[in-house]
């Protein structure tokens, strides 16, 4: 009979020991969930038949495919020439005002975002466009790194963000005590109600940002940007707006119930391939060998990392570890916004060292019971992990999006993180207005 202190001992440990060696976090879980259950297990096969069982049933789940749909769309959308042409519908709205192009840089880091789903590609499209404009229009390129990289966040929670998809898997594999009394019960998310979820939050995003930009534009006395001819804009209306039909797609089947996420996902490869390959005609076939690498690299390791949580969330469940951290964080104070500014500053930190898919994977498990015993809705608890994740994308040593921003610039990484932080603080506001108020969240879900 193993002793529960000494395990937990064990595999809170070799997690830390690990994860501070820059192992992979995919086989941090692994490595530590085995020397657990090495010690948890009266014979060898017995602990391997665990760790095969569980790591095939944390990816053995259909919903699972939506999400190479959806990085592939993102990934047929970006190399089919969609950022030139949202960047002149965003011009169309905000480019004639003061700092013009850091406006511009922001909408359409959220019209992009809302493509890709992801903030690395977000800053990799927008920011090949954007930053080099700005830079000849007289902007330093410290500014137009920081404003971009900043921006590119909004597409880890506007909606039909890949993020949201896989905190939903992950949510729904969480138990709970039933509320009837008696047993435990599945936390069930609808993944359309979740996308509804990151509408507001990430318009009051684009807010803050376009506040922080207007502001300093304004104090540096930064150009607008370009005038653009009145003929002109009929062209630019129409591609914008087409270009965001992959995105309606996806919402309207996934809302309306016409279709479930993984169904929208594939029509939307394909609708995004016709787009780009035959509308466009800037998707290249000797392009697509490139564009499959990709996306197969990043679902290989979102696969990766979902099954091996399903043995190291196997081993954390067994020894009631989630039961034992809500206990902690009760007994620090029963105060809900203490404890959710905890958890905040405590997902922050951990922003730095991890990267986005593992935070969730990770942390949901742990994290969820605590904010649904103080009243948090689901919903609103997946908006504010992933706006933390984002944020963490900013930040080093990880910090994926500030060095692809800076590559991208030319700057180093500390004068491209100096020019951040002003928008780093205003996405503290932010996230602060997601945690404490549930309406920014759970309105239009709640129209449902």
């Amino acid at each position: 009979m193993y002793d529960p202190a000494i395990a937990i001992a064990i595999l809170s440990i070799s997690f830390i020991v690990l994860l501070f060696l820059r192992l992979p976090v995919a086989l941090t879980l692994v490595i530590s969930s085995v020397a657990t259950l090495f010690y948890m297990q009266d014979s060898f096969m017995g602990y391997v038949d665990v760790i095969a069982q569980q790591t095939l049933q944390g990816v053995n789940t259909f919903s699972l495919l939506a999400i190479p749909f959806f990085i592939l769309t993102g990934q047929l959308l970006g190399e089919g020439g969609l950022a030139n042409r949202i960047v002149k519908f965003a011009s169309l709205f905000v480019g004639r005002l003061p700092g013009g192009l850091s406006l511009v840089n922001s909408v359409a880091c959220m019209f992009f975002g809302n493509l890709s789903g992801s903030a690395a590609a977000d800053t990799s499209a927008i920011g090949s466009v954007m930053i080099p404009i700005m830079v000849k229009k007289g902007y330093s390129p410290e500014y137009a790194v920081g404003v971009t990289i900043s921006s590119a966040i909004q597409g880890v929670i506007v909606p039909p963000s890949h993020n949201l998809v896989l905190y939903s898997i992950v949510a729904a594999g969480v138990s709970i005590p039933s509320v009837t009394g008696g047993g435990m019960e599945r936390v069930g998310i609808d993944v359309g109600k979740l996308f509804l979820a990151g509408i507001v939050p990430g318009f009051l995003l684009l807010i803050t940002l376009c506040i922080v930009g207007l502001v300093i534009s304004i104090r540096r006395g930064y150009p607008k940007g370009d005038p653009i001819a009145l003929k002109e804009v009929p062209g630019i209306l129409f591609h914008g707006v087409l270009s965001f039909t992959p995105a309606f797609v996806i919402l309207g089947s996934v809302i309306s119930g016409l279709a479930t996420a993984t169904e929208a996902g594939a029509i939307a490869v394909v609708y995004s391939f016709i787009l780009g390959a035959f509308v466009y005609r800037e998707l290249k076939f000797d392009r697509l060998w490139a564009v499959l690498v990709r996306t197969f690299r990043t679902v290989l390791m979102v696969f990766f990392l979902i099954g091996a949580s399903g043995a190291f969330g196997y081993v954390m469940t067994t020894l009631h570890l989630p039961d034992l951290i809500t206990q902690g964080f009760l007994s620090v104070s029963h105060e809900p916004w203490v404890i959710l500014m905890m958890i905040n500053i405590l997902l922050l930190v951990l922003g730095g060292p991890m990267d986005m898919a593992p935070m969730i994977v990770l942390l949901t498990p742990i994290l969820l019971p605590v904010c649904l015993s103080l009243g948090m809705h689901p919903i609103q608890f997946g908006i504010m992990l992933i706006f933390n994740a984002g944020m963490g994308l900013l930040t080093p040593p990880v910090g994926t999006v500030l060095f692809i921003g800076c590559a991208i610039g030319k700057v180093t990484v500390s004068a491209g993180t100096k020019a951040m932080w002003p928008f780093f603080l205003a996405m503290i506001i932010a996230l602060l207005i997601i945690t404490y108020v549930p309406a920014v969240s759970l309105w239009l879900p709640g129209l449902l």
